[in-house]
This record gives structure tokens, sequence and C-alpha cells, in this order.
């Protein structure tokens, strides 16, 4: 079953490094270039385009319209709210959008999500408390890989990493529900269009992703891992499977607003004191920062399913030892701050 979806992947991936040739010389014509040294934690010394984003999603909408995807209604709901994030982070882009704007889009496009019956129903016959998780759940993962696009290839490369883990995941899971291939094709494409944007956002990076791409990448694999249902698993073995493969953006968004709380920062202001910036000021090279992160997002997705396997009292309980080991992790880079 997995060889059907070679040929999306093959395709975004092409798709992808033809177009982004493209995004970058349209974003540097309409000036959407981010200048060296206009904010503090802008550390690059050229002006960079910031196309990325333009190329991956233009490639996600291409292949859904190309091989007839959006006619699926789960799908066409998906990139529909999408929309809404590509648009204010567009905007952002352009002018800098201030932050009760940015959460408006995002709000938006989770409200379009759960008017198309997409949401999170771990809570059974509580709609309010399904509606509020789903609203959390989006807008949090959306703006933490906004918080984690601090390097060139870093939120790019965890992107492709946390497709890469719901392609083999949804595949396991189509044998029991076969809305999940959809899911599966959507992995393919987005892990296509990362690995032909990532030639060009590797560092010294070509293009920035922009927070249009940050957003629309955080977005969809926010969606993803709420649409994703493991098979024939109880809920209590499963639910904070989305959590652990998404968790360095999350543990990277999470250190960053402690670590800005405690100094009276504001959180949504950027700054040189997100979780890739701690470790270069603890002796590590660029490189290896991110390398650094790449890995532990392999390491945390391998745990992720080797607990999912557990009965329901032995996979919480090492999803707990995660989030201790989490904590004690932010404890550590905040003393060494």
């Amino acid at each position: 079953m997995i060889l059907q979806f070679f040929a999306p992947l093959f395709w975004a991936i092409l798709i992808t490094l033809l177009i982004t040739p493209v995004s970058i010389k349209l974003a540097t014509r309409f000036r959407l270039v981010d200048q060296p040294h206009s904010a503090p934690h802008k550390i690059h010394q050229t002006p960079v385009p910031k196309g990325g984003g333009i190329a991956i999603a233009a490639a996600v909408f291409l292949l859904g319209l190309i091989n007839g995807k959006l006619e699926i209604a789960d799908i066409r709901a998906i990139l529909l709210a999408s929309v809404f994030i590509l648009l204010f982070g567009f905007l952002d882009d352009v002018m800098g959008l201030s932050a009760p704007w940015k959460i408006t889009g995002q709000v938006v496009a989770t409200v379009i999500l759960i008017w198309q019956g997409i949401q999170i129903r771990m809570f059974g016959d509580q709609p309010v408390l399904n509606i509020s998780v789903t609203l959390l759940w989006i807008i949090g993962i959306t703006n933490a890989f906004n918080f984690v696009d601090s390097m060139d290839g870093l939120a790019v490369g965890l992107a492709a990493i946390a497709s890469t883990f719901f392609l083999f995941a949804t595949i396991d899971a189509s044998q029991l529900h076969a809305s999940q291939l959809h899911l599966t094709y959507m992995s393919a494409i987005l892990l296509g269009s990362c690995i032909g944007v990532f030639y060009f956002n590797a560092t010294p990076a070509r293009t920035f992703l922009g927070d249009s791409g940050a957003q629309f990448l955080g977005f969809m694999l926010a969606t993803l891992a709420m649409a994703y249902t493991p098979p024939g698993l109880p809920q209590p073995s499963s639910w904070f499977v989305p959590i652990l493969l998404l968790g360095v953006p999350i543990f990277d968004a999470t250190y960053v607003v402690i670590s800005r709380l405690r100094r009276g920062a504001p959180i949504h202001k950027a700054g040189q004191d997100h979780v890739y910036h701690r470790l270069t000021q603890l002796g590590m090279s660029p490189a290896q920062a991110v390398t650094t992160m790449h890995v532990a997002a392999l390491l945390i997705g391998c745990f992720a399913f080797i607990a999912l396997q557990l009965p329901p009292l032995q996979a919480n309980l090492l999803f707990g030892l995660a989030l201790l080991a989490g904590l004690i992790g932010i404890m550590r880079l905040l003393k060494k701050t």
C-alpha cells in the first residue's frame, strides 16, 4: 500500500524545487525580503527573500487540485482554512501584524475547521471542552512552529520529520479507517514540499519560510495530528502521540514563554532566546544545534510509537516520564541563561 505514495512524494519534491526559485524572484520583486539586523534575532548578513512558504503552499494546493483531493470534504476544509493562515501570515511578512491580528487569523482558520466537523472529540459529549481544546491545539502548534523557525533549515526539517511519522502512522491506521489514507496523501506531499524547500532553506539560506510558511506548516501538522486515529488502540494509550510527534516545537515554545515571563518580556516579541540560541550559547555550532534538535525530534517520534503499543497505564507512565524530562531540560536551560 505504501508504494502508491511515492508518486505524490516525488512530484511534491520536484514541483517545489521548480517553484521555489520563482517564489524567490517574486518575493524579491515585491520586496518581501528579510533585511539583516532589522531585529535583534536576525543575524543573517545579506537580504533573504521570504518565498519558502509561498512555494510549500503552492505545491500543496497544486497537487491537491491535480489529484482531485479537493473533492474530499475533509481535505477541502483543511486547505480552505489554511488560506486564512497564509493570508494573515503574508500580511505579517509584508507589514508586520500585531499579536492580536495574528491570533485573529488563526482563530478564523480553526473555526472553519470546527464548522466543517474537524475537531478534537476526546471529551465525548462535552462540546465546550472539545472546541476549547481544538482551539488551544491548533493555535498553539501554529505559533510553536512560528517560534521554532529561528535558524536556517530548522523548522522545515522538523516539519519533514513529523510528516514522515504521520505518513507511516496513517498508512497503518488506514487498514481500519479508510479515511486515514487522505491524511497519508497530505503527509506525503507535505514531506515532499519540505524536502524541496529545505534545499533552498539550508545554511546558507537562499529563502526563508516567513511567518506565512512557518504558520502554514504548523497549522497543517496540527490538523494532521488532530485527525490521526491509531488503529484499534484505546484513546488512553494514544492521545499523547501527536504531542510527542510535535514535541520539539512544543518544547521550544514552552521554554520561550517561561523565559520571557521570568524576565518580564513580551511573549510575542522575537528575540535570541529560543532553544537553538541557547544551544549555540552553550558552545554548539549552528549546524550542531540544528542537528541536535532534528535528532531529538526523531528520537521523541520513535518513543511515541513505542509507548503507543503498551497498555494504557504503562503508555501514560512513559508519557509522564517524557514530560518530566522536558521540564528538567527547560529548567537546566533556564539555569544556564
